[in-house]
């Protein structure tokens, strides 16, 4: 059995590690003891068999100079957009060139787990050149998830006209659970993401329609809500809520095989979840979950399953923290064809799922060894996937 070396002891610019791995179906790859005694729902919901990619291929360290990177996206000529923690924006090269701060961005609130957070790039860049974000914002009354946009300039050394879009009321004076990831969907809205801001007097808004709180939410490119979403003709919901029950999702991907939106979300000591959202749907946050209080404590009545409460595709315990995700639609690795990556911080690795019929039936660790908070992953226009770490680098990672 040939196992791949899936680290690296260099942390030179463009270090690598390579994969040729076996094709066996093996033992869960999660081998530490769960933090409770709960049960699935199904099989396969936690913990499924290991798998081994049989491919070769390569994890390379491109950058390291990044500033606390969080999210990162592709642009239609192959380099990539990425934003950092603190504010500012940059472009990387595919070789790992880094282009100076962006500027002309919003302040941010970075303390904590704030900052300047998901990006996304219009599905028309190449004629209006706009560019959409996610972040923390501070206001009178506390912090908040907000949604900006505003035009790359043609030198590529600003954002130009850059304005507020979207702020995810109520504002709350903590640091904590902002979500936020942002994407596109088919009809041109933008779908993103916020968490119930941690605290035990917000945490119940993630089950409230007239809060933003701990919501997967649907707007158009001018902030308002989208036509056809499900709270539409409700007068006791707001119209741009999507989804509702979530604690911190920080992954949101579209499966190109079928045009289904997937999450993944922090739980707390064990339960983070990795679902399917459909529109309207209720995902139980704080009423049921797989995890517990960081103090051990049962969380609320201790419930794992409710009626009209969604049931998480998998799920963790102990937790991997995942923050970004991603399908993998490439030709170099067929085998890793509309599988689910996700970027894995406490985990300190990039989880690999394998996808069939909307279940888990595989899971692999790569760059394991690496010993990186893996904070957000995308694929790439060439097909390979590049993702970044907490503490600065960028990864190619294919053949």
């Amino acid at each position: 059995m040939m196992i791949a070396s899936c680290s690296s002891s260099s942390a030179d610019k463009n270090s690598q590690v390579t994969g040729s791995l076996d094709t066996t179906r093996l033992s869960p790859v999660e081998t530490k003891a769960p933090n409770s005694d709960y049960k699935p729902a199904f099989a396969g919901q936690t913990r499924i068999g290991g798998v081994k990619t049989t491919t070769a291929y390569e994890g390379k360290v491109l950058s390291e100079e990044l500033n606390k990177p969080w999210g990162i996206t592709s642009l239609p000529d192959g380099r990539l957009l990425i934003t950092e923690k603190g504010g500012t924006m940059r472009i990387a090269s595919q070789d790992g060139t880094l282009s100076e701060a962006i500027t002309g961005i919003p302040a941010v609130n970075d303390k904590g787990q704030g900052g300047l957070l998901g990006v996304t790039i219009d599905p028309a860049f190449t004629d209006n050149r706009m560019v959409y974000w996610t972040f923390s914002d501070k206001t009178a009354k506390g912090n908040l998830t907000a949604v900006a946009k505003g035009k790359l300039s043609t030198d590529e050394k600003t954002i130009e006209n850059a304005q507020v879009i979207y702020r995810a009321t109520p504002a709350h004076n903590s640091n904590l659970h902002y979500g936020s990831r942002i994407l596109f969907d088919k009809t041109g809205n933008i779908i993103f993401s916020t968490g119930e801001r941690s605290d035990l007097e917000t945490r119940p808004q993630a089950q409230d329609l007239n809060s933003a709180l701990g919501k997967i939410i649907r707007i158009t490119t001018d902030g308002k809500a989208a036509s056809g979403n499900p709270f539409a003709n409700r007068t006791d919901a707001r119209p741009e809520l999507y989804s509702y029950g979530h604690r911190n999702v920080q992954g949101l991907a579209i499966n190109p095989a079928t045009g289904d939106l997937w999450e993944s979300e922090f739980g707390p000591l064990g339960g983070d979840e990795v679902n399917i959202i459909k529109p309207g749907k209720n995902y139980g946050w704080p009423t049921i979950t797989y995890g517990l209080e960081y103090s051990g404590k049962k969380v609320g009545d201790s419930i794992q399953q409710k009626a009209g409460l969604e049931q998480p595709v998998y799920y963790y315990d102990p937790v991997i923290s995942p923050s970004g995700i991603t399908f993998y639609s490439g030709n170099d690795i067929p085998e890793w064809n509309n599988n689910l990556f996700l970027a894995s911080l406490s985990g300190m690795h990039i989880a690999r799922l394998v996808i069939e019929n909307d279940k888990v039936v595989g899971e692999e660790r790569l760059l394991a060894d690496e010993s990186q908070r893996f904070r957000d992953i995308t694929q790439g226009k060439d097909g390979a996937l590049y993702a970044v770490t907490d503490q600065g680098r960028l990864y190619r990672i294919g053949k």
